[in-house]
């Protein structure tokens, strides 16, 4: 049995036992109340390679394109290519009979003859007043030379001179077409049949007359070039245009192969157009000529109009500091990021370069492998406790 003694000992320690409790229980409520550490994405700024592109849609065209047509009117004999088909230089494509002129009557033959005769009386009319008055312009410019006629006289002459010269071009083209109408006539149905040649060699493109029928002279018959010699046609907005050069590089994508082909710019037309976008949008936009240098034997079934997804390279630099775009955003209209200093999120104003819409250049404010965070977002003030998780 305890003693009074000892129960008066031990009072002031369980007096004080529901103090103890509170401050621990205040404590354990304070811990858990304090605002824990934002859970952030960082990466590093590094030093490597950084280039500008654009990147716009664009069509295989061949350089050298010909459209054979009829040179005659007549009746189209059967084309005997179709599309793909290997021609030669001169080779037959086409064999066209032409339209028989109808046979003149002796009355109508008579006609004709008539008017040739009196065509080449009018023809012979105009020479000599034409020579007439060249001879007269020349003695008129001597004598306004030595100042003894006025330049009205002068102008006068050369006036008469011009009429002359006119009239003999007249006569000239009626004689001949008088000629032209009793040639055709007189050969009637023995005029032997024409063929058209390839103008170059390489493949036929499209055939738009491949059966037998009449045909007009001038009506197009095929396409022909050669689909080994391509260039690329890139429609770009003329504000990127106008900062590409000749020589430019062009990556092309998305073309059928499993690598990007090689192209440089070889012209930028100098005429912009207005095209509508997807959006309903005015814009100005000029065509970008690309050579493709990467070697046929990698692009063997590449063609004519083929679609390409082109991406032109108009900066490139094989060593800056960049960061990540995530790590960006507007600070009082200047660029800035939250750098990770000692578990703390450290706000710092930046001056940035060029873009490759992927990775941003740093020009000021960063220093080779400084921390940054990605996608502060609201969520993230300056020297707010954070925990990094590296990507």
């Amino acid at each position: 049995m305890n003693s009074p003694t000892s129960i008066a000992k031990k009072a002031p320690v369980f007096r004080w036992l529901p103090y103890v409790g509170v401050g621990a229980l205040v404590a354990l409520l304070a811990l858990g109340l304090r605002p824990q550490p934002v859970t952030v994405e960082t990466a590093r700024a590094i030093n490597g390679p950084l280039r500008a592109t654009v990147s716009e849609e664009g069509k295989t065209r061949i350089r050298q394109r010909y459209v054979v047509s009829s040179p005659v009117t007549g009746q189209l004999r059967r084309v005997p290519f179709k599309p793909g088909a290997e021609i030669t230089a001169a080779s037959i494509v086409a064999v066209i009979e032409p339209l028989a002129a109808s046979p003149l009557d002796p009355r109508s033959r008579a006609l004709a003859e008539t008017r040739r005769t009196a065509a080449t009386a009018a023809l012979e009319k105009s020479r000599t007043a034409h020579a007439l008055a060249t001879n007269e312009l020349r003695r008129m410019t001597q004598m306004f030379a030595d100042k003894t006629v006025s330049p009205q006289d002068l102008e006068t002459i050369q006036l008469r001179e011009t009429a002359a010269a006119r009239d003999l071009i007249t006569t000239e083209g009626a004689l001949r077409s008088i000629e032209t109408e009793l040639a055709e006539t007189a050969l009637g149905s023995g005029t032997s049949l024409v063929e058209v040649h390839a103008p170059n060699t390489g493949r036929v493109l499209h055939v738009f007359e491949e059966s037998q029928r009449p045909i007009t002279a001038g009506t197009p018959i095929l396409d022909v070039g050669d689909p080994r010699d391509l260039e690329v046609v890139i429609e770009l907005l003329s504000r990127d245009g106008a900062a590409l050069t000749p020589g430019t590089r062009v990556e092309l994508e998305q073309w059928g192969g499993p690598q990007p082909l090689e192209a440089r710019v070889r012209l930028v037309e100098p005429a912009a157009f207005t095209k509508i976008s997807a959006l309903g949008v005015e814009e100005q936009r000029v065509n970008v000529v690309a050579d493709i240098i990467t070697p046929l034997t990698a692009r063997p079934t590449l063609g004519d109009n083929f679609r390409v997804e082109a991406r032109v390279v108009i900066w490139e630099e094989p060593q800056v500091l960049k960061v990540p775009v995530s790590a960006l955003f507007r600070q009082n209209n200047n660029w800035a990021v939250y750098a990770l200093r000692h578990g703390r999120a450290v706000l710092i104003p930046v001056q940035i370069g060029r873009s490759s819409g992927i990775e941003t250049q740093v020009l000021t404010g960063l220093n080779a492998d400084d921390e940054v965070i990605l996608y502060p977002g609201d969520r993230i003030t300056d020297n707010q406790r954070v925990h990094p998780v590296k990507i």
